[in-house]
């Protein structure tokens, strides 16, 4: 006799959120059959995940998975677990069979063959709602019903959602739920942060949120203001940190009305801020001529310059001029400017003290949120059985470079996976 086909879930699941975190828990619930309803505040989903792909989506980074992991700082144990399900080739594997090509550019970055993000976020909607998945725009999330958490796990397999949309107030009941409410940068695209009150009233440790991969302020001149806001600033080296590991790395920036940005800045950014937070300032260092030797440079600004003014002397001989002269007067006292030896010095270690970060809605992501120590391996909320949470809402950073993508991707699928266990496991019943 042959045994019949196990009938389809019956149990449902709601995922609250349209990132990418959100669609890749909606996608491995879906693939296994239950029925999974997405929520979202925003018209369309994904409009974050556009954003990205402006400058050319950034999926992943092709390094070796040792340093890939390593990005992650101190969350690194718990990140490299979600790693394990959605690897960095995985990652560009999934992308394949949704038809888009990647390839590695020469920063070991991992882009679409054609740079867009657009190609790829219709056909990753086309295959979930293939699947089932039914989308329910400009609803935003108000968090619970009922007052309190529920603890224990067998008492109500069901939590009540509250969400505002064009017809009032509606409620919606689900045996799971995938929270992936994203931080609170770029609020006009969706993450604004507003859960942050409601997990924390049933007693889920959320960590403060925090500008991260952000732009610092500095007090320039009106001068500088005026004359170089918008110019880059490269090659340069950036260091900084009193303690080992310190950041020391060459790249680029660009000065802003308001201080520093760009890629360099973001890289050093989660150091700069803890140090504001605990200082009230930071001091970093700039090396402006990170191809040449501190004893070249030396040699070449004590040279006679007999009437050259001193601009014309350190262009012709180290070809220092514009954005990067404008820095060596902004920061560096008369008597500095005069003294070959102490131009020199400053020349190789520039210093620029940072007052504080932007603020966090125009950092590229946020630091903070849900503490990793509140859940459980499958990214359920201790205090909320049934409640899971993916992406940029989980206490964790990373650089630039397409180690956020993947990360958030690779949460979402470990929240779906534990979400699909809780639903099995209610639909099992007590033993």
């Amino acid at each position: 006799m042959t045994a019949a086909a196990a009938p389809p879930m019956p149990l449902s699941a709601v995922v609250i959120g349209g990132g990418p975190a959100g669609l890749m828990a909606a996608e491995v619930l879906a693939e296994a059959g239950a029925r999974v309803d997405l929520f979202d505040a925003m018209p369309s989903v994904g409009r974050k995940f556009l954003l990205a792909g402006k400058g050319g989506l950034n999926l992943t980074h092709g390094e070796p998975l040792a340093a890939f992991v390593g990005r992650y700082g101190a969350r690194s144990p718990q990140v490299g677990a979600w790693l394990d399900a959605l690897s960095p080739q995985q990652l560009r594997e999934w992308a394949q069979a949704l038809g888009i090509e990647t390839f590695v550019g020469s920063s070991g970055r991992v882009f679409p063959q054609d740079l867009k993000a657009a190609p790829l976020l219709r056909a990753w909607l086309h295959r979930l709602r293939e699947r089932g998945v039914v989308f329910h725009m400009r609803h935003r999330w108000l968090g619970w019903a009922s007052a309190s958490a529920d603890t224990n796990a067998n008492a109500n397999a069901k939590s009540t959602l509250r969400f505002a949309c064009a017809g009032g107030e509606r409620t919606v009941s689900a045996c799971a739920t995938v929270l992936a409410l994203g931080g609170a940068s770029w609020q006009r695209l969706g993450s604004d942060g507003a859960w942050v009150p409601w997990l924390r009233e049933r007693g889920i440790d959320v960590a403060p949120l925090r500008p991260a991969n952000c732009g610092f302020e500095v007090a320039w001149s009106a001068h500088l203001r005026e004359r170089f806001a918008g110019a880059p600033i490269k090659p340069v080296a950036l260091c900084f940190g009193d303690v080992e590991p310190k950041f020391e790395r060459q790249g680029e920036f660009v000065l802003s009305a308001y201080g520093i940005e760009g890629s360099l800045v973001y890289a050093a950014s989660a150091m700069l801020r803890d140090a504001i937070e605990r200082n009230g300032q930071a001091t970093l260092t700039l090396d402006l001529l990170p191809a040449f030797d501190a004893a070249r440079v030396a040699k070449e600004v004590a040279h006679p310059r007999g009437s050259r003014s001193l601009a014309s002397h350190l262009k012709s001989r180290l070809g220092l001029a514009g954005a990067k002269m404008a820095l060596l007067h902004e920061l560096l006292p008369r008597e500095a400017l005069a003294d070959p030896v102490r131009l020199a010095a400053a020349i190789k270690a520039l210093p620029l003290t940072v007052t504080a970060p932007r603020p966090i809605d125009e950092a590229i992501s946020s630091a903070g949120g849900v503490k990793l120590e509140a859940l459980d391996d499958g990214l359920m909320l201790r205090a909320q059985p049934g409640v899971f949470c993916a992406g940029e809402m989980l206490d964790w950073e990373a650089p630039t470079g397409g180690y956020l993508l993947q990360a958030s991707m690779a949460s979402g699928r470990v929240a779906g996976q534990g979400a699909l266990h809780w639903l099995r496991t209610v639909q099992a019943g007590p033993p």
